[in-house]
Formats: structure tokens, C-alpha cells, sequence
């Protein structure tokens, strides 16, 4: 895998073994033209897998990026990701090895963008978003994105938050949820 944008842009990114579904090229460089400028805005990263969006987000400009993988195997990939930011841009990713529902529950502040990216088969893609609306983890003009299988329906709202956009890539959607104004 490669990062698609910002300074990092060509950088390769190593993948963790066990199961991974890496989000496309393609469907990354999408997501980031829909949020825009990401300087000085805090993202964070859910399912992280081997840590390219929060890469991502940092080689873009985001200043506080966080991201939280559950899969201890992947955690040596993730890490060793993680310190080309900090070689290179100085910047550091906040690392959470844990349960992404457990960090919803213990999280105490917003971010401007959070980006759910749980496996496919996982069944709780509604609440993920419920949880972001009812902690207020984003902030006013915030987004939270979730990737999520094509066949998988999400309601246009959901707490306080309004499906703002959504992008369809092959089999797989991404969908933007913003507060209602």
C-alpha cells in the first residue's frame, strides 16, 4: 500500500498479516478530496488495521491524529508504520490497542473526523455511529465516516447526525455523517 497524498505522498506502507481488508487507493484519495484541507484538525482513526488513514490524515495536515486497532497481531506492522511520521514529519500518532467500542466508552474529547472502517462482516455499524452522536465526538462542524458494505443499509439519521454524503466504490460504501444545523 501506498499514501496518496500530502507529504508523505509514494511513501509505502507495510500490512500486517492476519485479516485485513486494506481500504483501496482509490477510495482514500476520494475520502480526503470530500473532507478538504486537514491542517490543524484532529482525526481519529477506528479499525485501524495497519494505520494508513491516520497516516494519511497526518500527511494531509492534520495536527492530533489518534487510531485504535483491537488486533494485537497487527500492532508491530502498525507501529513501525506509524514512525515514518515521526521520522519524517516529527508528528505523532496516538496509538490505542484495544477494543474500538471500549474507546468510545473511555474517550473524553471530539475530534473534527472520525473514520470507522470496521471488517465487513462486523454487525454493529448503526451503533458505531450512535455511540459518535450520543458521546459528542465530533465536534460542531465535524464528520464521522464509516466504510461499509454495499448491501448494508444505514439510516439518513442517526442521534443528531444527518448522512451529509456518501460515495460508492464497487462493492463498498463510505458514508458522511454530519450534526444536524
Amino acid at each position: 500500500m501506498r499514501i496518496t497524498g500530502g507529504e508523505l505522498k509514494g511513501r509505502i506502507i507495510k500490512c500486517p498479516d492476519g485479516i485485513i481488508r486494506p481500504a483501496m487507493d482509490r477510495m482514500r484519495e476520494s475520502v480526503f478530496a470530500v473532507l478538504g484541507p486537514l491542517s490543524g484538525a484532529s482525526f481519529l482513526d477506528l479499525f485501524s488495521g495497519s494505520g494508513t488513514i491516520a497516516i494519511e490524515a497526518v500527511s494531509r495536515g492534520a495536527s492530533s491524529v489518534e487510531l485504535v486497532e483491537k488486533d494485537r497481531i497487527k500492532t508491530q506492522t502498525v507501529l513501525a508504520n506509524v514512525a515514518v511520521t515521526e521520522q519524517i514529519m516529527h508528528n505523532r500518532i496516538r496509538c490505542h490497542f484495544m477494543a474500538v467500542e471500549l474507546f468510545l466508552k473511555r474517550c473524553g474529547h471530539p475530534f473534527d473526523y472520525i473514520f470507522c472502517d470496521p471488517p465487513f462482516p462486523y454487525k454493529f455499524h448503526h451503533d458505531l455511529i450512535q455511540t459518535i452522536a450520543d458521546r459528542s465526538l465530533i465536534t460542531e462542524t465535524g464528520c464521522a465516516m464509516i466504510h461499509r458494505p454495499a448491501e448494508k443499509e444505514m439510516q439518513k439519521h442517526i442521534g443528531g447526525l444527518y448522512l451529509s454524503d456518501q460515495r460508492v466504490y464497487g462493492r463498498s460504501v463510505v458514508d458522511f455523517y454530519r450534526w444536524n444545523s
